[in-house]
């Protein structure tokens, strides 16, 4: 697997934290690759063989070659059909919502093709510059060309929602929400209402997601560490508290993720 990240322009810093692509030469020993939430939104476009996923262990959909994925709280099952040859923006969790108009709750659990979010020809005319486009550093040009012009016709993402985000992130998910709107109940249900228009998660939901991407990049890059251990730094309650938040959300235990088959792809990722 050939997996390459790229830094976006200062311009766009803020609301994207990445590009990434992904090329996996063809085989007839594809396996299905287990996609665990990260709290992120992405924006992709597959430039080679369709991909599937499975909506149960039997039945799948083909992938929008042409998508944005919203927030996941279970894991996905994908599997390619050939050669894997992928482009995509990974925005911050908030960020996506200052590009269009869609409330971002209704972009959860699924792929949304690009049409139903920009219009069909918006749409239609920027994957196809991005398909013929002739190498990465042309594809980011013409999709950063897009995001400006897309940022200047919505508005600013609602101060509250960057500062708790902030503060997710500053402190690895463990930041009470409870101290962050100082015990003000009327300030929490407004988080929570605006969370769910922006991020499409509660901020509860984020926190556990972001202190989960901490645990698996420990656990990821510091195999011989004792389990009890990253629960600890990764301010985990205890060690059952740990395993339980990884099944949820990665559907297998913290011992089964390391060396899975379907967790190559979620292993990259993270390493």
């Amino acid at each position: 697997m050939d997996y390459q990240t790229f830094q976006p322009d200062a311009e766009l810093d803020a609301i994207i934290s990445c590009y990434w692509t992904l090329e996996v030469p063809a085989s007839d020993d594809h396996q299905k690759q287990r996609i665990v939430p990260d709290g992120t939104i992405e924006m992709a476009f597959i430039l080679g063989d369709d991909i599937k996923r499975y909506v149960s262990d039997d039945e799948f959909i083909i992938q929008p070659r042409a998508m944005v994925l919203g927030q996941i709280t279970t894991p996905f099952f994908i599997e390619p059909l050939g050669y894997v040859n992928t482009f995509a923006i990974r925005f911050y969790p908030h960020s996506f919502a200052s590009l269009v108009s869609s409330p971002i709750k209704n972009l959860v659990n699924t792929e949304t093709p690009l049409a139903e979010l920009f219009g069909e020809k918006t749409a239609d005319d920027l994957t196809q510059a991005i398909v013929q486009a002739s190498d990465t550093s042309s594809r980011i040009a013409i999709i950063e060309a897009f995001l400006k012009s897309k940022l200047n016709e919505q508005q600013v993402v609602d101060n509250i929602i960057q500062t708790t985000i902030d503060a997710l992130i500053a402190s690895s998910g463990n930041t009470p929400i409870a101290a962050i709107t100082k015990q003000d109940l009327a300030q929490r249900r407004r988080l929570e209402r605006k969370f769910q228009q922006q991020v499409g998660l509660s901020p509860k939901q984020l926190g556990k997601v972001i202190r989960l991407q901490q645990a698996l990049t420990m656990l990821l890059n510091n195999k011989d560490d004792k389990l009890m251990d990253i629960a600890y730094a990764s301010k985990y309650y205890d060690q059952a508290h740990f395993i339980r938040d990884f099944k949820e959300f990665t559907g297998v235990s913290p011992k089964e993720f390391l060396g899975h088959k379907h967790m190559e792809l979620s292993s990259l990722f993270y390493q």
